[in-house]
């Protein structure tokens, strides 16, 4: 018997096995390519970065050769470089250091003021050019047209450490417009991030603003300056926030327009598996070590905790008079993430 192409069945069979060695040649690089990937789910993959980062050219102790290495050698797939007021170079840093899919430096300034003995400082991701920093008649002046100015040079904006110098307050955050982000977390010793005397902490502030109205997401940086001093904690060391952004590519623009809408999330060290949200449903899972335990807290309007899982992983069905919800993963040994807030309802929080 043969075949209406006229190869007869042993023919046939010997072609078939042929193109399943094929397929197999061809497929199994890209599976060992796919395993060495970052975390994906659906719309877009996982990059690890930082936001938030100091060389020579401001008051850093390390080139940006040096900086950039330390990233890329531990992990990250992507740094914003920030000097106060400056905008240092990156074409030449992802000519030596960058690769294409695994790492990229992202052009980047901490526009810095005093107002009125506060500091006010605002970074600028994926800037085109460098943004002087404006004369504010008062903090909201400083930092609305910071925001602007950032904005102008098509990049994201987010305001820096509010509790430093105990300068920008949640009713101050609440009336700049434009803005999407301020750090949550920042790794520098002297930032106050848990507040104090009266002062409400990063965390807290987010949950104001929050059940206030106001839509912002929640940034974890290191604001690092010391590469050179290691043990030493009163260093701003690197390697203690950072984001995880989901992006279809690792790309400037993906990157920041990514963090622009909140798609990513904030850590100082948990990492997640698996993470969806709606306005109906959120689920996660964590991707866990094996000398830690795991506390996920779904969080509400108030700060409220509308739900507690003692586990690596959790759901939340959304009842519809929550406002927001957040998640918030506690690792035993003091290692938090921090999921966007999914806008509830007509009550909801809402952009600016």
């Amino acid at each position: 018997m043969r075949t209406e192409n006229g190869a007869g069945p042993d023919t046939a069979l010997r072609r078939a096995a042929l193109i399943a060695v094929l397929l197999t040649a061809l497929l199994l690089p890209l599976a060992a390519r796919a395993r060495s990937q970052p975390a994906t789910i659906a719309g877009g993959r996982w990059f690890k970065g930082n936001t938030h980062t100091h060389t020579v050219n401001s008051d850093g102790d390390s080139t940006p050769d040096e900086v950039v290495r330390w990233y890329r050698e531990h992990g990250y797939q992507f740094l914003v470089l920030t000097d106060h007021n400056y905008l240092t170079p990156t074409t030449g840093l992802n000519a030596v250091h960058g690769a294409p899919d695994k790492f990229i430096v992202i052009p980047g300034e901490e526009v810095t003021m005093t107002v009125a003995a506060k500091p006010v400082h605002v970074n600028g991701v994926a800037i085109a050019s460098i943004v002087a920093p404006p004369n504010g008649a008062d903090v909201v002046d400083a930092m609305q047209r910071s925001v602007d100015g950032i904005r102008r040079m098509g990049g994201v904006p987010h305001v820096n450490h509010p509790n430093f110098g105990w300068a920008v307050t949640v009713a101050d955050l609440a009336r700049v417009e434009r803005l999407s982000l301020f750090e949550i977390y920042n790794g520098h010793p002297q930032v106050n991030n848990a507040g104090g005397g009266g002062v409400p902490g990063l965390e807290q502030m987010w949950d104001q603003l929050l059940t206030g109205g106001r839509l912002l997401y929640g940034v974890a940086v290191d604001d690092a300056h010391h590469f050179k001093r290691p043990g030493d904690p009163t260093a701003a060391a690197p390697g203690r926030g950072w984001v995880y952004v989901r992006a279809e590519a690792l790309e400037p623009r993906m990157i920041s327009e990514a963090l622009d809408r909140g798609d990513f999330y904030a850590s100082t060290g948990v990492e997640l598996a698996e993470y969806t949200a709606d306005a109906t449903h959120l689920a996660i899972k964590v991707k866990p070590t094996t000398w830690s335990k795991y506390r996920i807290q779904f969080m509400g309007g108030g700060g409220r905790v509308l739900s507690e899982i003692a586990d690596v992983g959790g759901a939340y069905t959304v009842k519809g008079d929550e406002g927001y919800v957040r998640i918030k993963v506690l690792e035993s040994n003091g290692l938090i993430a921090w999921t966007q807030p999914v806008p509830v309802g007509r009550g909801g929080p809402a952009p600016h």
